[in-house]
């Protein structure tokens, strides 16, 4: 039986010491007003400019908030600033910031922003999302050593104005600013303590929830933080974070009542949960999805006649399972305002096929000279084995090996372009298209295939300088289908989000982005 670890936190069972729990854990404690969650993983940092993981972030995003950040359904809301102001070029906004103090009672102000985004912009730093202010003006220059970063474009103005100035529109900037890369940091804090700072008996915060135990691989615990601006309107008292790499073991801790809410689950026992815990499964459409990438620049991949007809024999609808959806296109649906698709979208899966064999041979393919290569892959090869069986089965004389890696190996490959296609999985940092264009800009850093489309490029920079989102969404939209028709990728299913949640726990809404806040939880029936 797992150790009661509420007991653990009070001191009165000594910590490593196996033992059987003296009191049950309510997973969602009504009376305590308290949620033990079942968090798909332990944490390697809790340094907001840092986090590369949901669960990271499901846990940063209780102890810190933005400028902007984000309501029950995941939508920009103000944050820290009361309200702002675009100048009519959209190069210039002004951020009018509330009256806030962070945990420890210091004022937290403009000074805090331009601290946190000089650190974050800082190539010692190597924060792993700094390119979330690339909007900003000279932030590119910055994080790639070639500017200081006293050059960043972000000014206080006063202790509660900060003036913000981009290298060119951005009209997704709210959304943008909500992402934990855009936090403040409390400098008094940080030059006390340096890189200990995020210790429990170290941290400010300035978020509704404060750090109070944080125990490796055993559980976080964050308390309403009274200094919050608006802690009069937060609910729960506690939050008590498991790490549970295990999906399974989550949802066990959920049917057993320990758990009140769990991030993720095994989506093959779907019905499972349905018929055992009424209410509880959440499954939706997430900003997530999975494509086979091909190295362009390797034969036979660099001919994009074998990239289309690779990518159009794929069935989709037969490998999309657990709640996604087949993909045609990059860019998932309910984010592209114009959406883009493969031409042949709508063509019978048998017509694809035939169609897709013909280019193949019209490449030069055929018996006499097969088409053989590699598909690469990280754990959990079910995807590449369907791809495998979807592209052998169009000739035999095309033979498809499958290489599987463990994650750390298969980015490696990825980022070395040592592969001939590989099964990549893709999340975007908040809902607009452009992060799940920028793997396809020639000279992106996140541009593992090697494609080069100069009129990709071109329309991407003129989305980037156009303020009217209707006309920003139309290039986009172009140059997506740019990407789409080149196939430098084959885009195979869009993601879905996974989550147990007690029906009592009012305020949680699903969403693209999968994120929910603790700020806006309650109880229903009392």
């Amino acid at each position: 039986m797992e150790p009661n670890r509420r007991a653990l936190l009070a001191g009165s069972v000594a910590l490593g010491v196996a033992g059987c729990a003296n009191g049950a854990v309510v997973g969602f404690d009504k009376s305590a007003r308290s949620l033990d969650i079942a968090n798909h993983g332990e944490p390697l940092t809790l340094d907001p400019h840092k986090v590369s993981s949901p669960a990271e972030n499901n846990i940063v995003g209780n102890l810190f908030v933005g400028l902007t950040t984000e309501n029950a359904r995941a939508e920009p809301i103000p944050g820290m600033a009361e309200r702002w102001e675009t100048s009519e070029d959209g190069l210039t906004w002004i951020f009018y910031l509330r009256p806030a103090i962070w945990s420890d009672g210091v004022r937290c102000d403009a000074h805090d922003f331009v601290f946190a985004f000089r650190r974050v912009l800082d190539p010692a730093r190597r924060a792993n999302h700094a390119a979330m202010l690339y909007p900003i003006k000279n932030a590119a220059r910055i994080n790639t050593g070639h500017l200081p970063t006293s050059e960043a474009g972000v000014t206080a103005l006063g202790d509660r104005v900060l003036e913000i100035q981009l290298e060119h529109p951005a009209p997704y900037l709210p959304h943008a600013l909500k992402h934990p890369a855009a936090y403040p940091a409390p400098k008094h804090v940080l030059e006390r303590h340096g890189d200990a700072w995020i210790k429990p008996e170290n941290i400010a915060v300035n978020g509704p929830f404060a750090l109070l135990k944080w125990w490796s691989n055993t559980i976080i615990h964050l308390r309403k933080n009274a200094n919050f601006w608006d802690a009069e309107q937060v609910t729960l008292e506690d939050l008590y974070f498991y790490p549970v790499p295990d999906a399974g073991v989550g949802a066990r801790g959920v049917i057993n009542g320990e758990r009140g809410w769990a991030t993720d689950f095994p989506g093959a026992r779907a019905s499972e949960f349905r018929r055992r815990l009424p209410g509880y499964v959440h499954i939706a459409p997430s900003l997530s999805a999975r494509a086979i990438v091909f190295n362009c620049t390797r034969t036979p991949f660099n001919d994009p006649r074998v990239r289309r007809a690779l990518a159009m024999a794929l069935d989709r609808e037969a490998m999309a399972a657990n709640g996604e959806s087949a993909a045609y296109a990059y860019v998932p649906a309910g984010v592209q305002q114009a959406p883009a698709s493969y031409a042949w979208s709508a063509m019978p899966a048998s017509a694809r096929r035939l169609e897709a064999l013909q280019a193949l041979q019209d490449a030069g393919f055929g018996p006499n000279r097969p088409l053989n290569f590699t598909l690469s892959c990280a754990e959990g090869a079910d995807l590449a084995e369907a791809a495998r069986g979807e592209w052998v089965a169009l000739a035999d004389w095309v033979g498809v090996e499958i290489a599987q890696d463990e994650t750390a190996a298969h980015a490696a490959r990825l980022r070395a372009r040592s592969y001939d296609c590989a099964l990549v999985e893709q999340a975007g940092a908040f809902s607009d298209p452009r992060p799940f264009l920028a793997p396809f800009e020639t000279s992106a850093a996140a541009n593992i295939s090697g494609y080069a489309n100069p009129s990709f490029d071109a329309l991407v920079a003129l989305s980037d300088a156009e303020p009217d989102p209707t006309k920003r969404a139309a290039l986009l939209a172009s140059a997506e289908q740019a990407a789409l028709d080149d196939a430098p990728a084959a885009a195979v299913t869009f993601g879905a989000s996974r989550n147990l949640v007690h029906p009592d726990l009012a305020g949680y809404a699903d969403n693209l982005e999968n994120i929910h806040r603790a700020r806006w939880f309650g109880a229903r029936g009392g």
